[in-house]
């Protein structure tokens, strides 16, 4: 390797011939030294490099000592004989191939090796196919959920088992635009720091206790849910820095036996609550709206759906809320009982964020404004995809949200794909007479049995609950087995509207019986705050008493609603 500096002085000249046999020469000048070093050996790949040094450092060249100066060392290497070649991805960046398989197996094992039923069209055979492949996918998530709906969507329409037009007809769906824009209020939340706020404040009333911080957080997530649409959200934006801060400052820390001192008993109380707060509103969790729509597929009509959803919901989700935090600090008590600091960190925090500012002042006027017209909507003529629109629109205006905010938010724009092109297929599975042809099959079989549509809604509701353990996603699960499970209730005799409330409420509540049925499930066991043998064993323990309350307070409430 052979190394020259030009322009030196020939009294500070020398020259070195180690076993590199390499040449060196340094002129000491009056400005800064810059080198110009190149370098010529044996590489695989050529290199190129610029070095600034940008303090000052002492040489030593042949004996002398130089003065200290700033260096600029420029180095380049040009390539040997040896091409260039190159890198290998370790692995395979596109579908895994696996999940990918067996999706795709599945659906043509049903549309070639199983006999078409009599009373099925090969049109419809073709697409239940389909559709079971794109559920099965969904669940092993051979490629995101987007990607996944985009590829099942151009298989429908290349095969022209459905048109174009029939496809993607489901995006003319005021439902699916309600998802999108509630999906937008949450970022308007987040964005402005309202959300935040809200939950510090409760953290500043209840948190002298453990338990009255529990409580705190639970009441401060169901105020919170009827406008951030997504456990996720609220569990990852809100909630779980909130008690990472106080856990850490109470010398609990994730993956440490630290853990049980707070956090532990916070992350699990909120994760076994939140699901209650999303089954509270219509507009808490995006499976709500979904559920909705699909009804509407099937034929049950609600009147005024935010308003019947939460006088049917308020009673056991409020129950839920209350005793959840009570029974974790019976069976899991944490080892700090009393939060003094708490209440202190939050009203530092509070004061750190200032009084409320412009946007949050509009932001909260704004969801007061659209929780109004919710309520009230049938009665004034205005629906609830309009007031959410009109809400929106207010935030646009006053530049609380900016068009790129809502271009920018991947969440809204991914679900009203997907959503829209799962809705859109159920659709027209049921136009095309397969869900009701199999919920007949199923419904007379439990007809035979002459056990009334009461024991034919409980058994059914156990089944659909239980069935969440093979499921990744709240919204897959439904897509799945929703309209199938209605359609299987209507045929036994179940009133529609509350065969229809009833699973879904069930989509919300069984969230948390384990660590990958839903988002927040996932947020929470990240924490590093619960242990997996703990998620199961209370999913299992809150399934019980979960499903008592509706069942049992539950009854009793949509009894008098007059829902049976």
């Amino acid at each position: 390797m052979a190394m020259a500096m030009r322009g030196l002085h020939p009294q500070m000249a020398c020259t070195r011939a180690p076993a590199a046999s390499r040449t060196l020469t340094v002129l000491r000048q009056q400005q800064p030294v810059r080198a110009t070093l190149q370098l010529r050996c044996s590489l695989r790949q050529p290199v190129s490099s610029r070095l600034t040094l940008p303090k000052r450092v002492h040489s030593s060249v042949c004996g002398v000592r130089l003065p200290a100066r700033r260096l600029e060392v420029k180095a380049s290497a040009a390539a040997a004989t040896v091409p260039a070649q190159p890198d290998t991805p370790s692995t395979w960046p596109g579908a895994k191939p696996i999940p990918f398989a067996a999706a795709v197996g599945l659906g043509l094992l049903i549309r070639f090796a199983v006999p078409i039923p009599v009373g099925i069209t090969v049109q419809a055979w073709t697409l239940l196919s389909i559709f079971v492949s794109a559920i099965v996918g969904l669940v092993l998530e051979p490629l995101p959920t987007g990607a996944w709906a985009f590829l099942t969507a151009t298989t429908v329409v290349a095969t022209k088992t459905l048109s174009f037009s029939q496809c993607f007809s489901a995006f003319c769906n005021d439902v699916i635009w309600l998802i999108v824009v509630s999906f937008f209020f949450a970022k308007g939340f987040e964005k402005t720091g309202l959300g935040e706020r809200v939950a510090t404040l409760f953290v500043k009333a209840f948190g002298k206790s453990t338990l009255g911080l529990a409580y705190g957080l639970s009441v401060a997530e169901a105020l919170i849910a009827p406008a951030m649409p997504s456990t996720t959200a609220r569990a990852g934006g809100i909630f779980m820095p909130i008690m990472n801060s106080l856990s850490l400052a109470a010398g609990s820390k994730p993956n440490d036996p630290s853990s049980k001192k707070l956090g532990s008993f916070l992350v699990m109380s909120q994760f076994q609550g939140s699901v209650n707060s999303s089954a509270m509103f219509l507009t808490a969790a995006a499976q709500n709206l979904l559920c909705m729509k699909l009804a509407a597929e099937l034929g049950v009509q609600i009147a005024s759906p935010w308003l019947t959803w939460f006088t049917a919901a308020v009673v056991p989700a409020a129950i839920g809320l209350a005793i959840t935090p009570a029974i974790l600090y019976k069976l899991a008590p944490p080892e700090i009982k009393d939060t003094p600091e708490a209440p202190r960190q939050a009203m530092e925090k509070l004061d750190k964020m200032g009084a409320m500012s412009r946007d949050e002042k509009i932001m909260l006027a704004t969801m007061g404004f659209a929780l109004a017209l919710w309520v009230a909507g049938d009665a004034v003529g205005i629906s609830a995809v309009v007031a959410a629109m009109m809400g929106l629109s207010v935030l646009l205006m006053t530049g609380v949200l900016t068009w790129k905010d809502c271009l920018t938010y991947p969440p809204a724009w991914d679900t009203l794909f997907w959503f829209a092109v799962l809705v859109g297929i159920a659709g027209q599975l049921n136009a095309l007479g397969v869900i009701g042809f199999f919920a007949n099959k199923v419904g007379a079989q439990l007809t035979s049995l002459n056990m009334g549509w009461q024991p034919v809604c409980a058994l059914l509701s156990v089944a659909y609950y239980g069935l969440h353990y093979m499921f990744a996603s709240q919204t897959a699960h439904v897509g799945a087995l929703y309209s199938a499970f209605l359609a299987m209730m209507l045929s036994a005799g179940v009133p529609g509207v509350l065969a229809a409330l009833v699973l879904a409420f069930l989509s919300n509540l069984f969230g948390s019986i384990t660590h990958y049925g839903s988002g927040q499930g996932a947020v929470y066991i990240g924490s590093g705050y619960l242990a997996l043998p703990d998620v199961f064993k209370f999913g299992a323990l809150f399934s019980v008493i979960n499903l008592t309350i509706w069942a049992t307070v539950g009854a009793v409430a949509w009894k008098a609603l007059g829902l049976y």
